[in-house]
């Protein structure tokens, strides 16, 4: 009996280049559809919920598989002809092949899974909200960063395609801000035109890597920054007198450093070659400089409703004192402070916390103080100097909030957390924390900061019991 009983619990074998039928159940957080063979998971990107699939296997794993969608059996209603002549290789937009309405439901639902997945919470103990859309859900990224590479003499700038390290060409991406466009398209050219040696990254030889540029919605004015891998850029002068007089939109031109074998985008050292060191940004009444190195939210257009959700679950009086770790430039900070107190921010990146001061004196703000390092540091510090926060406000990277900071906000036990993510997964790993530690979520507010693609961003707003 036991030996039977063992037997029929084993999982199924599955093989690369099997395929069967598949019912999709729902999307995974990366975008892609979710179904189960003799419970088994595979993952099938494209395939949307509710659809029936001829799935054929193309990797296995020990827990789950993944596949291709070989036969569409049963189509989504939900399914529409993605508008980008290059989305099924570019990869950078998971979801163009939905309907707009149709991702706002799904990325709720992603929400709820993490949660489901990583917390003890009940379905009646989570009330996870609606998604916010956008109206227009096109055009609303602010800054691209283009990977540069050279194919038959002609410079290409664009991202990795989806499994593979070919670079592929954007042009025209629907997704980005069109000034953004416009301008990679032209220091494309003049590159090319000058035959300034572009980096190759498989002989790790060439000199210019990657063409970033940013807009500000509000100004119009727009940065470009050019990452090398060395200092001396050659025929410089030539370069950019060709920017100017090609581009004359082009209000910032910097140059960064990053001869590292990395796949992070900067270096360390950033170069200020022709005109303004910053460019300019407002959202609401609020005016923001900013940097090469500084984060700032991508779409401005839903930053601002992300940040009136962050206010709303401050719920503040005018008298809290307010932290805002991972603060990058002050931004949501900036929006709070009115209402608050006093607020202190921290950041890692100094360039940030420059920037993040200066956007403070500059909006008259004398209740915003701003510190390089870690919250983990200074949080302590503040207490036992008798300063104790009332609301903390955490936007961290992708990862999630740092262990270290997670114990000190425990033991700071402020009144009210506000939980900024841009990663479901971690938030609920870190809310499960929380929970343990006598805090209360009360509600969890999904907010879409890119359309098109899997990527949701969440406001929460979590209470000590």
């Amino acid at each position: 009996m036991t030996n039977k009983a063992s037997k029929q619990e084993q999982p199924v074998k599955i093989e690369v280049g099997q395929r069967f039928p598949l019912t999709i159940k729902r999307l995974g957080i990366n975008g892609e559809g979710v179904g189960y063979f003799k419970k088994r998971v595979v993952f099938v990107p494209g395939a949307l919920p509710g659809e029936e699939v001829v799935a054929e296997v193309t990797k296995v794993q020990p827990r789950f598989a993944e596949a291709k969608v070989k036969k569409l059996r049963k189509s989504s209603p939900d399914r529409v002809a993605p508008p980008c002549p290059i989305y099924d290789s570019c990869g950078g937009c998971q979801l163009q092949h939905m309907a707009y309405p149709a991702t706002l439901r799904e990325k709720r639902d992603i929400v709820k899974q993490a949660f489901e997945r990583y917390t003890r919470l009940k379905p009646e103990e989570l009330n996870v909200k609606e998604t916010i859309g956008m109206e227009d859900p096109w055009h609303y990224r602010n800054k691209s960063q283009l990977q540069v590479g050279k194919q038959n003499e002609k410079v290409l700038a664009g991202l990795y395609g989806m499994n593979s390290h070919e670079l592929i060409d954007l042009t025209d991406c629907m997704v980005q801000h069109p000034a953004t466009n416009k301008v990679t398209e032209q220091v494309k050219q003049i590159l090319e035109d000058l035959h300034i040696p572009i980096y190759n990254e498989k002989k790790r030889k060439g000199i210019v890597r990657t063409i970033v540029t940013r807009v500000g919605f509000a100004t119009g004015h727009i940065q470009l920054v050019l990452i090398t891998t060395q200092k001396e850029l050659p025929k410089q002068k030539l370069l950019l007198d060709e920017i100017t007089r090609r581009i004359p939109e082009v209000t910032s031109i910097l140059q960064n450093i990053n001869g590292q074998k990395t796949s992070l985008i900067f270096g360390e050292e950033t170069v200020h070659l022709v005109g303004e060191e910053v460019i300019q940004e407002t959202l609401g009444d609020v005016s923001f400089e900013l940097s090469a190195r500084a984060f700032f939210q991508l779409n401005p257009e839903q930053t601002v409703k992300l940040y009136d959700e962050a206010k709303k679950a401050a719920q503040l009086s005018g008298t809290e004192k307010v932290v805002d770790a991972y603060c990058g430039v002050g931004t949501i900070g900036m929006w709070l402070v009115k209402d608050a107190g006093e607020i202190r921010g921290m950041d890692v990146i100094a360039d940030s916390i420059d920037n993040a001061n200066r956007n403070a004196e500059k909006n008259g703000l004398t209740n915003a103080h701003y510190v390089v390092g870690k919250a983990e540091k200074w949080l302590p510090k503040w207490v036992k100097e008798g300063w104790k926060p009332d609301v903390i406000v955490v936007d961290p990277p992708r990862t999630g909030c740092d262990a270290a900071l997670l114990k000190t906000i425990i033991e700071v036990k402020p009144k009210r957390l506000v939980y900024v993510s841009c990663n479901p997964s971690t938030l609920a790993k870190d809310i499960n924390e929380l929970l343990k530690a006598g805090f209360k979520v009360e509600y969890v507010q999904p907010v879409d900061m890119f359309p098109h693609t899997s990527q949701v961003e969440v406001v929460t707003q979590i209470v000590l019991k």
